[in-house]
């Protein structure tokens, strides 16, 4: 339910975000925690821009599986290689729900994983555009939440989007997210849409 609060609008015909397509990819992303300046924060990137996959967004560390890999694994692994983060350091607290990311035909699994130390950030220039650092005080502000509207394949949609570090962050990052922060808080959500009368 709370994958669905963060969910663009409306949404594609067949869609539901616990869906598990066996013709979907499988992908893994991690909400990595750690002490950061303004408290226990989380680590985001923004995708440069030449990416196949949602270039420009802002997304967790993560990606596709490889042959043989477990969701886990390939979490751990993609964190090391887009962020420089050492799988070593980090203690697995668990996963969150997955989540069928149609667009792109991926089945997202996401992880959440802790360290104690702040992580000597080293992203990777050929897939990170910029790395952003949020605390998680920010992540669970309602104010920081909104609405906006874009056209996409010629559909007009409204997405709940959370406002962080200077950026807009919706899709399926929000999605894993919102879940995430409703840890927090069950009843956390986004406004009411603005064309529902707020």
């Amino acid at each position: 339910m709370a994958q669905w609060r963060f969910a663009p609008t409306p949404p594609l015909a067949g869609w539901s975000p616990d869906l598990t397509p066996d013709t979907a990819r499988r992908a893994a992303a991690l909400i990595l925690l750690y002490p950061g300046i303004d408290g226990p924060s989380l680590a985001l990137t923004v995708r440069r821009a030449d990416l196949p996959h949602h270039p420009g967004q802002v997304s967790l560390p993560g990606g596709a599986l490889d042959p043989g890999e477990s969701p886990l694994a390939a979490a751990l692994r993609e964190t090391e290689e887009e962020i420089g983060v050492d799988p070593a350091s980090l203690r697995v607290i668990g996963p969150l729900s997955s989540l069928w990311v149609i667009v792109s035909n991926f089945l997202l699994q996401p992880y959440i994983a802790t360290t104690d130390v702040r992580p000597d950030f080293r992203p990777a220039p050929h897939e990170v555009a910029e790395m952003l650092e949020v605390p998680i005080s920010h992540l669970i502000d309602a104010g920081r939440v909104s609405w906006s509207r874009r056209t996409i394949r010629d559909r007009e949609i409204q997405y709940p989007q959370f406002l962080l570090a200077g950026h807009a962050v919706w899709g399926a990052t929000a999605m894993v997210l919102g879940e995430f922060a409703c840890l927090f808080d069950p009843d956390f959500t986004p406004p009411t849409r603005p064309d529902d009368g707020s």
